[in-house]
């Protein structure tokens, strides 16, 4: 089942259910879908299971940077609202590869390019981003690839 589909069908069981957190969040996903869709400029045009898994992404790190500033805020009801969209939001995503498999990858990918000072941080990004998209959050792996190269 295509994860579009698969994102429908469990809107339409919020609906059913009356999951006002989940109704509004799916809806939410679905617009950034057809955003997405749009901004491609084609008619009729369909995102892939991989482009979708892109948009999620990003509005996941979206509500990560918004719980930040309503912490900053003191606006706690606001950090549990958001926090309850990042758990459905969550779902949807491919497992994330642990620290300790992203730091054996990086310490790979450091020697396969020749990195050897932190200037070297965006030739590795560049290789890594590519092959852990998806996979593991790029926020943590270029901290990774930086306390790697400093070390």
């Amino acid at each position: 089942m295509r994860l579009a589909d698969q994102i429908q069908d469990d809107l339409k069981e919020a609906l059913k259910t009356k999951d006002e957190i989940k109704i509004s969040t799916l809806r939410m996903l679905i617009a950034a879908i057809k955003n997405f869709e749009i901004s491609k400029g084609k008619a009729g045009y369909k995102a892939s299971d991989e482009e979708i898994v892109g948009v999620i992404q990003k509005e996941v790190k979206q509500r990560k940077e918004s719980m930040e500033q309503y912490k900053a805020g003191n606006r706690q009801d606001l950090v549990d609202k958001e926090s309850k969209e990042l758990e459905i939001l969550a779902k949807y995503l491919p497992a994330q590869m642990s620290e300790e498999n992203v730091e054996k990858i990086v310490r790979e990918k450091i020697q396969e390019v020749g990195a050897v000072s932190s200037a070297d941080v965006g030739k590795v990004m560049g290789v890594l981003s590519q092959e852990l998209k998806g996979k593991a959050d790029l926020g943590l792996v270029s901290a990774i690839v930086k306390r790697s190269l400093e070390s």
